[in-house]
């Protein structure tokens, strides 16, 4: 009867131990499965509790138009998919802003707005765009679409590298831009004009994030070998080297096109596009870069635990030495439309697209657009062990 009891009371132990296991890898009170990140991966990434979103459209801010010829409320309707970039003892937030000229995505005209954090969550917005359609040679390739969806890297001396989309409402192109001081920007056109004889000047082209590495604890560009090193596109990812990172040559594969690094996968997360997000980073383990991955619309093709159409975060590792590479990806997104703010706007099937990441205060600051409407901010603490975003029950 004592050896009964005695296994009765194992048995019980063993079943308790258990079932706390189990409530350890579910997440956020049984809602979700816990998403544990791999070593060579960022984050988890953590939305600070009420802050969100740190930036809205706003009707005050009003912006004369010189291509209009009139007075614009610029930031009216929409702003999102920003860039970031650390200055001084601030971050600065560069954002994409939408007036209020049409209806739908794509129809009204972007322009680029300048926010400045002691905290990088509390948001000082200059009253003007800092990039624009002008009256300039860009006016062909930016007019009347707008200058969208920034990427901005430093480099050591403080020259700040802006990759953009110049939109004219036929084609969008990747093109870049310089500053000193973030205000006053100078453009160089698209990003591949004069490559291989202009062979790439006129395709649809995206996305631009810039090799990056930590150097005396700043987040700078970073050359690989002899070479600048930048990863690109919407709906593959493809890669390009530049000497002086305002011209930039395509990397090619043995037949002459385009040598894709990561594609759509079936079934998966990302299996209708992969865009590049914010500056790809070195660490000890490879070449970082994280990108925005779209579920398929198709129910023959999209990861069936997601929302449909939906844009979620995604991970992967490239070789150090060979930067076309890769040695580890995510197969589940590490961030993902979770709240509310992150499911209502222009795209109502969800969208935590990401493009500005930045080392500051020894935390990384992920900033991203909410639905094409709002921008909001995530923020991972190396010190702390966060998991990523929580995952469906029916994984």
């Amino acid at each position: 009867m004592k050896f009964f009891l005695i296994l009765l009371y194992s048995l019980f132990c063993f079943i308790s131990m258990s079932a706390n296991d189990l409530q350890v890898k579910e997440g956020n009170g049984g809602d979700g499965m816990q998403n544990i990140l791999p070593e060579w991966a960022l984050g988890g990434f953590v939305r600070p509790a009420g802050a969100n979103p740190v930036i809205r459209p706003i009707t005050s801010t009003k912006f004369y138009c010189p291509m209009q010829k009139q007075v614009v409320n610029w930031e009216e309707s929409d702003t999102f998919n920003p860039a970031a970039v650390v200055k001084g003892d601030n971050i600065y937030v560069i954002y994409r802003a939408e007036d209020n000229s049409g209806t739908g995505i794509g129809k009204r005209t972007s322009r680029l707005g300048l926010a400045e954090s002691p905290d990088g969550i509390t948001m000082c917005r200059r009253q003007v765009p800092v990039m624009y359609p002008d009256e300039d040679y860009m006016k062909k390739y930016e007019w009347p679409g707008g200058c969208e969806d920034p990427r901005v890297a430093v480099t050591e001396d403080g020259l700040y590298v802006m990759t953009y989309t110049s939109w004219n409402r036929e084609k969008a192109r990747l093109c870049v831009a310089t500053s000193r001081n973030l205000i006053t920007w100078k453009k160089h056109g698209p990003a591949f004009e004069d490559a291989y004889e202009g062979r790439f000047l006129n395709i649809h082209c995206k996305a631009g994030s810039i090799v990056t590495e930590i150097k005396n604890n700043k987040q700078v560009i970073s050359k690989i070998g002899n070479v600048y090193f930048m990863y690109w596109g919407e709906h593959r990812i493809w890669a390009a080297t530049s000497e002086n990172l305002t011209d930039w040559k395509p990397i090619l594969d043995e037949n002459g096109e385009l040598r894709t690094v990561i594609a759509p996968r079936r079934g998966y997360f990302d299996s209708a596009l992969t865009e590049c997000g914010p500056p790809a980073i070195k660490t000890n383990k490879g070449i970082l870069l994280l990108y925005n991955g779209k579920n398929q619309n198709h129910d023959d093709r999209r990861d069936r635990r997601f929302t449909a159409g939906t844009y979620s975060a995604g991970q992967v590792l490239m070789d150090l030495d060979d930067p076309l590479k890769v040695i580890e990806r995510l197969d589940v997104p590490f961030f993902r439309p979770m709240e509310d703010f992150e499911k209502s706007g222009q795209y109502v099937d969800g969208t935590v697209f990401i493009e500005g990441l930045v080392y500051f205060k020894r935390k990384w600051y992920l900033y991203y657009g909410c639905a094409d409407s709002q921008v909001s901010v995530a923020i991972y603490d190396p010190e702390k062990d966060t998991p990523g975003d929580i995952l469906p029950q029916s994984l």
